[in-house]
């Protein structure tokens, strides 16, 4: 499975910004960065595309920094993943109409990739049922764990 260490940072730092003591103050990155152990000039990049997606809004000058532009409730995991581009990836087939990876000549799925195509769209069925306020509460671990699959205890 593969998701990028952008996506798990993005994340990271929307719930940093979340859990910030004061909402009425930005966030500047530069906090971010030694709360969280993440390069400041990474976290720029990835704030450039979470603001053109419209999750945070930045706020200049002394001060400034950024803020939710929703409320944590309207804020999904998946929708922060998405936003930066780097979309969780189950298997090297290609989405495109050349077929997978294994049969470019014939242009034709592999035997797996509806599996993973299904694993793929499972994950992302969890990660929109997530908000930002889910994964902020301290109620959060009880929510992911379902009576029918005691794989996740």
């Amino acid at each position: 499975m593969i998701l990028t260490t952008k996506g798990r940072y993005a994340v990271l730092a929307i719930i940093d910004i979340a859990d910030s003591a004061d909402s009425e103050k930005a966030t500047p990155l530069f906090a971010i960065s030694q709360r969280q152990n993440i390069s400041l000039s990474y976290l720029e990049q990835i704030f450039t595309k979470l603001r053109k997606a419209e999750i945070v809004k930045s706020s200049k000058g002394p001060g400034g920094g950024y803020f939710l532009n929703k409320d944590p409730k309207e804020i999904t995991i998946a929708e922060i993943i998405n936003a930066i581009g780097e979309p969780i990836r189950i298997t090297s087939c290609s989405n495109k109409k050349e077929g997978c990876i294994s049969n470019k000549e014939t242009s034709k799925k592999c035997k797996t990739h509806d599996l993973w195509h299904g694993l793929e769209k499972r994950i992302y069925d969890y990660l929109y049922s997530i908000s930002l306020y889910d994964v902020c509460s301290s109620s959060f671990p009880k929510f992911y764990q379902t009576t029918n699959n005691n794989f996740l205890s």
